[in-house]
């Protein structure tokens, strides 16, 4: 028999007004609906309704996941120092990790992400090829760190989050285990009852070779990626990249040296010499552990840091600031030009191609420099799409426009190969009887972020709209008030919960109809059933959440239409 919860005795305080700080629709939805309350600054209560949703996309995660043989433990998320110390992602995580001391002075930390403990404990259970290939899981709380937590359960400090990682000996052994996550997700998310997309990604600090992110499109989403309407290609815009094409056979004259007073800016520029801003050369300096490094884009585009941070991960990437100029007659603030920088490694994006001409700085006090020419009078050492993408940028597989969109990341999986095997010597002995290195595959799901997904895509402007699998019950029985509706509505819920359903009776006293109805449309649970005004007659009114069809049907009627 399902569980039948009255509302008389459910903690639950729905809010006619959006929370102050709110401005995404999940946020200020699960907080009017009861679902979560704020405690402090990116940390978050889950109340009763909000258990129930995160726990039914949990059971979907587990039951996805034994499906494909992956095996279900819980490691701590109190966590030793040395380990992440080993891998160097103490250090790399920076203000991102919680750091706390003991009573006796030793370094732990919130486990942000688990893939050192996963290593070891492999290393601690499994000797021999005999013992893997093994997949291993946990649904876990994370920590980490944000300077602005915001957007409520979406970008929080403390996270709900299914990890898991495959343990294999060969590399083929890896293609599989990836692929059978790959599939298991694309399951998982479809019985949520998502809007999905599987796009490119970088693995970024990670490590590994192949990384896809699994992404719901929504405006309240941080991630933007693009999707080619002709083609299947599809990239978060950090992977997206375009080739390097030489520009052949076209003569360049010689450098031209240009008096250009007061123009440090790319706009300033264009405006002097009447150009368009895509015929100068933009040279962003930008510090690469603390090494002064230049990057050249078309004057026209921006310079995505996100995207560089990632192409050069796990090295920290930040701005130049004004006294890094001090003591470097090299670098003359506003008028940095590639030719001449023999100190500065030079960075470019594949459009700053051989053979290109530009109108860039000459390193010198209100002086460019025209035509000069990539590979005849500067060099690249290395070319790295960096530029932000913009809406109608080629794609790389077929040429054709690319569109841009918002999404939550829900899901990312990568091939991380052997990079935490090398560093704990994660060895097994192998049919030969010699030693060999594992390697791995590291596999997420936000938990409580698909439940913010699901409020914003399935949300309309009267409240929440849930999937049947992931709604905290399958229907919301309301008794519009007077005694007589009170026991129909009870019956009702026990008869539906007898029968198997899960069931939320509105039993209320005191609280207005209209508040029940506005109530039960903001909750969320994708069937109603009114007991109203012919409950006497043994006559109720079933409403669909979704499409608001409604349906005035007997009591047996109702209940066989809901239990067929």
């Amino acid at each position: 028999m399902a569980q039948v919860q009255r509302m008389s005795r459910l903690m639950i305080k729905t809010l006619r007004d959006d929370p102050a700080d709110a401005e995404t629709l999940s946020h200020k939805l699960l907080v009017r609906a009861g679902y979560v309350r704020r405690q402090s600054a990116g940390v978050w209560t889950w109340l009763p309704l909000g258990m129930k949703v995160l726990e039914n996309i949990s059971r979907v995660v587990r039951e996805e996941m034994d499906a494909i043989g992956a095996q279900e433990v819980l490691l701590p998320a109190l966590l030793s120092k040395e380990p992440y110390e080993q891998s160097g992602r103490w250090e790399e995580y920076g203000d991102l990790l919680f750091r706390l001391k003991d009573r006796k002075g030793a370094d732990y930390l919130l486990g942000p992400t688990h893939e050192e403990i996963f290593t070891l404990l492999v290393k601690d259970q499994c000797t021999s090829y005999k013992d893997l290939p093994v997949m291993l899981y946990q649904i876990q709380t994370k920590y980490r760190d944000e300077a602005r937590p915001r957007s409520g359960v979406l970008r929080g400090r403390e996270f709900h989050m299914k990890d898991s990682y495959s343990f294999d000996t060969t590399d083929e052994g890896l293609v599989e285990s990836y692929r059978l996550h790959r599939e298991a997700y694309r399951r998982i998310f479809e019985r949520l009852g998502l809007d999905y997309r599987i796009v490119s990604a970088v693995s970024g600090a990670m490590g590994g070779s192949a990384s896809e992110e699994f992404l719901a499109p929504a405006a309240a989403g941080e991630d933007t990626f693009a999707d080619c309407p002709n083609c299947d290609y599809a990239a978060n815009t950090e992977a997206v990249t375009f080739a390097v094409t030489p520009v052949e056979g076209a003569s360049h004259p010689a450098v031209e040296l240009l008096d250009t007073p007061n123009t440090p800016t790319i706009e300033s520029l264009a405006d002097h010499l009447g150009v368009p801003a895509s015929a100068t050369l933009k040279n962003l300096l930008v510090k690469v552990d603390g090494e002064i490094v230049a990057v050249g884009v078309p004057g026209n585009r921006e310079v995505d840091l996100g995207k560089l941070g990632e192409h050069l991960a796990p090295a920290e990437v930040e701005l130049v600031l004004a006294e890094d100029f001090e003591d470097r007659d090299d670098l003359v603030r506003g008028y940095v030009g590639p030719q001449g920088l023999d100190k500065v490694r030079y960075l470019a994006d594949p459009r700053v191609a051989p053979g290109s001409s530009w109108i860039t700085g000459a390193n010198a006090e209100g002086k460019h420099a025209r035509n000069v020419v990539a590979g005849r009078d500067f060099e690249v050492d290395e070319y790295l799409d960096v530029v932000v993408v913009e809406e109608g940028d080629p794609c790389p597989k077929c040429g054709t426009g690319l569109k841009l969109d918002r999404a939550i990341e829900i899901g990312h999986i990568f091939q991380l190969g052997r990079k935490y095997a090398d560093t704990f010597q994660l060895d097994v002995l192998g049919k030969e009887g010699k030693p060999v290195r594992v390697t791995m595959g590291s596999y997420g799901i936000g938990v409580s972020r698909a439940v913010a997904a699901l409020a914003e895509q399935s949300a309309d402007d009267k409240g929440l709209c849930w999937p049947r699998e992931v709604a905290p019950a399958d229907v919301h029985v309301v008794a519009a008030g007077k005694a007589l509706q009170t026991e129909l509505a009870l019956e009702v819920g026990e008869r539906l919960g007898a029968a198997g359903l899960r069931v939320l009776v509105d039993d209320r006293a005191g609280v207005s109809p209209g508040v029940k109805f506005t109530d039960a449309e903001l909750i969320g649970v994708p069937t109603i059933l009114v007991a109203g005004r012919r409950s006497g007659e043994g006559v109720v009114e079933l409403k669909d959440r979704r499409t608001g069809e409604r349906e005035e049907l007997t009591v047996d009627e109702a209940l066989a239409r809901l239990t067929s």
